[in-house]
This record gives C-alpha cells, structure tokens and sequence, in this order.
C-alpha cells in the first residue's frame, strides 16, 4: 500500500510538469515556424524587389519553405502571413506563440 501511495504521489508531481515541457517545446517550435515564414517573406521580397507593406500570399512564399510547405503550428494554431514589414502571428499568440514581443 505504501508503494502505491508513493508511486501515485510522483505520478501527481509528474503529470504537470510534463504538460508544461509540452506547452512550451509547443511554443517553441511555434515561434521557430514563425521565422521561417519571416525569412521566406524577406527573400521573396528581396527576390522580387518588393516594398514595406506588399501583400504576400502563401503561393508567394511556398518556394521559400522548407519542403515548399507552409509550417503548422504544433497546438493547433493558424498561421497569419500578413503584409510585408509586419511579423507573421499565430492565433495561439496568447499562449505565447508571438515572433517577437510587442514594443511597449
């Protein structure tokens, strides 16, 4: 009986402690998706000799990504490109999933 207690105590210590290294390699990974549609905008941009506040597509930027795919953000989220000039986001930005944090 005091095995199980002990076992079921360091399960209960280890179940959050798990859950938050998955939230943030989550957010990590999130943010790393993030500079590579960054970086894929800035070549095309460079490329095609755009200026600050260009629309940029996805078929834009595919030729750019790795596996000429655009990335998934590992929690679900959706990823917005946006105009040139400005980051890209994802819409778990609240957990944290931001590309650079916002100026104050």
């Amino acid at each position: 009986m005091v095995v199980v207690a002990i076992i079921g105590l360091l399960a209960a210590l280890a179940v959050p402690t798990y859950a938050k290294a998955r939230a943030n390699a989550q957010r990590k990974a999130c943010i790393a998706n993030l500079h590579e549609i960054d970086g894929a905008k800035e070549l095309w941009a460079i490329e095609y000799r755009k200026a600050q506040g260009s629309v940029v597509r996805q078929k834009d930027i595919l030729p750019y990504l790795r596996g000429q795919r655009m990335p998934v953000c590992p929690a679900k989220g959706f990823y917005s490109i946006r105009v040139l000039g400005r980051d890209p986001t994802c819409t778990r930005a609240r957990l944290g999933h931001v590309l650079r944090n916002p100026k104050p």
